[in-house]
């Protein structure tokens, strides 16, 4: 016989409606999408300055912008009671108009984070209702959830470490941690989504294992994205625009007055040299982790090298240009899609275990 249901494995061929893992990975791969989308827009949201621009968090009622002249200038005058207008934006002449402008993209990356919730919290209480989620699988979408909850929380605690009147910016540790959630996140629904797929063409396939080298090469990429995090929490970026030279120097000088563990953490000239040397540690790991691939995976290792090798073209060229915005921003974006290559590579060598 060559029923179409024959063709089906089994179990979905005798009742389909008992799992859609195919539809689930889908929707997965949609929610990563949103995703790397938010990782760029909070990226442009940091590049502008605009971070600090809405001082409340209300959940439900900020989904909506300011209505009427009224409101925009309370806004604006709730934004001129902290350090950043008063220290920088208000003596460099801000108007009502630029400060509609920083709203609009601080305003735009918290809706985006509103609508991924919404489209990971709305699909998955459907699945859970239909019964269509596989077993084994309702524990780990959970945590998903979990995670995208925890990311709006971080969020708020890095905008507030910046409304006082002593501090201008955000704390670069709230941010570098509100960054790596949204990645490990992202590295979640891809590598789930995976699983999915792969449970769908094998009925009885167990999930992926992380391997030895897939948690090595993770881990030191997860260094170099911390250090880049910190980068744009401090604006390092601007500590040079020549490369590979600093100052003039391989290594440049940098604050050693509070010890080397605070330099490495705090100074500006010190994380911009780590975050710019460190990246060839993370492209050596890579490497090896794409070769590793190309006999189960060749796609996935393509991947791995487009990311990584464009990658460290936009960063030498933000440092040329002086933090171009556009390439910046082009950083960030790459290096999310380098995060979700990654978890597609780990996940091919896990297979394959």
């Amino acid at each position: 016989m060559n029923s179409a249901a024959e063709a089906l494995p089994q179990h979905r061929a005798r009742n389909p409606r008992l799992a859609r893992p195919r539809a689930i990975a889908y929707w997965l791969f949609a929610v990563a999408a949103m995703v790397v989308i938010i990782v760029l827009v909070g990226g442009i949201t940091r590049l502008t300055e605009s971070g600090l621009s809405i001082t409340e968090w209300k959940p439900v009622t900020g989904a909506l912008p300011p209505l009427s002249e009224a409101q925009w200038q309370a806004e604006f005058a709730a934004y001129q009671k902290i350090g950043e207008y008063q220290q920088v934006a208000g003596p460099a002449g801000m108007t009502l108009a630029d400060y509609k402008f920083i709203y609009f993209w601080e305003w735009f990356h918290r809706l985006l984070g509103r609508l991924i919730g919404l489209a990971f919290a709305l699909p998955l209480a459907w699945f859970w209702i239909k019964r269509q989620i596989p077993q084994g699988y309702k524990p780990r979408l959970l945590a998903l959830l979990a995670l995208g909850g925890l990311q709006g929380v971080f969020g708020w605690y890095m905008v507030r470490s910046g409304l006082n009147t002593e501090m201008t910016d955000v704390s670069h540790f709230w941010l570098s941690i509100h960054l790596m959630t949204a990645l490990f996140t992202l590295g979640g629904l891809v590598w789930t989504a995976l699983d999915l797929l792969r449970l769908y063409a094998i009925p009885d396939a167990r999930p992926a294992r992380l391997t030895g080298l897939s948690f090595a090469v993770i881990s030191i990429v997860a260094l170099q994205l911390l250090l880049g995090a910190w980068v744009a929490g401090l604006n390092a970026g601007f500590a040079s625009d020549s490369w590979p030279l600093m100052q003039g120097r391989i290594v440049p000088e940098y604050d050693t007055s509070r010890g080397l563990i605070w330099a490495a953490t705090h100074d500006p000239f010190l994380i911009h040299f780590l975050h710019r040397w460190w990246a060839w540690v993370a492209v050596a790991a890579l490497v090896i982790m794409a070769r590793k691939l190309r006999p189960f995976d060749r796609r996935a290792s393509i991947a791995i090298h487009s990311a990584f090798g464009t990658q460290i073209i936009l960063g030498i060229a933000v440092v040329m240009t002086g933090m171009e915005l556009w390439l910046a921003a082009a950083h960030q974006l790459v290096g999310a899609l380098l995060v979700a290559a990654m978890a597609w590579g780990g996940h091919v060598l896990g297979r394959a275990r």
